[in-house]
């Protein structure tokens, strides 16, 4: 077995425990943090296909403005543990079976499906690679840079008026 082999599987297995984790805490802190171990090992395995801008976008972005902002926010509100209700369990009945079966269908359409066939074929993401990181970045800040500062814009306005809902009254 080769290292990256060894490490996509570690990744995975991280990814989906942290999922777990996300979807069983009891403390939203938790679970924000569940969320950056999945963002994290995410970025690995976008390391491992050869896409370095993605995992680079995936960690400063997700894991480090979108994670802090919800920490913040989370501790700014000073929430709580969460209330389970009779939804809950039923969601824990319905959800599980449904869950698997998904995972199932997504799998064997993944089976059947070119990209399955070409993954299973061992032809890796560079052999295809018709952008780099040059280019998209050359794109990123000439073409769509007002969506790109208008995207920052909303998620500063949407702190601030997390803070203005969680301020106490004097």
């Amino acid at each position: 077995m080769s290292v990256p082999f060894l490490v996509f599987f570690a990744c995975a297995f991280l990814s989906v425990l942290g999922a777990v984790l996300l979807l069983v805490s009891w403390e939203p802190i938790h679970s924000a943090l569940s969320l950056i171990l999945v963002m994290m090992s995410l970025a690995v395995l976008y390391l491992l296909l050869g896409a370095e801008f993605i995992a680079a976008v995936q960690i400063i972005v997700y894991a480090g403005a979108i994670m802090v902002l919800f920490v913040f926010v989370i501790m700014l509100l000073n929430a709580g543990n969460e209330e389970r209700t009779d939804w809950s369990k039923i969601a824990k009945v319905v959800g599980l079976p449904m869950a698997f079966f998904l995972l199932l269908l997504i799998a064997r359409g993944l089976s059947r499906s070119v990209i399955g066939a070409t993954i299973a074929n061992g032809v890796g993401a560079r052999s295809n690679a018709g952008v780099s990181t040059r280019d998209l970045s050359t794109a990123l800040f000439r073409q769509y840079l007002f969506p790109f500062e208008a995207t920052s814009i909303l998620i500063l306005i949407a702190l601030l008026g997390a803070w203005i809902l969680a301020r106490k009254d004097d």
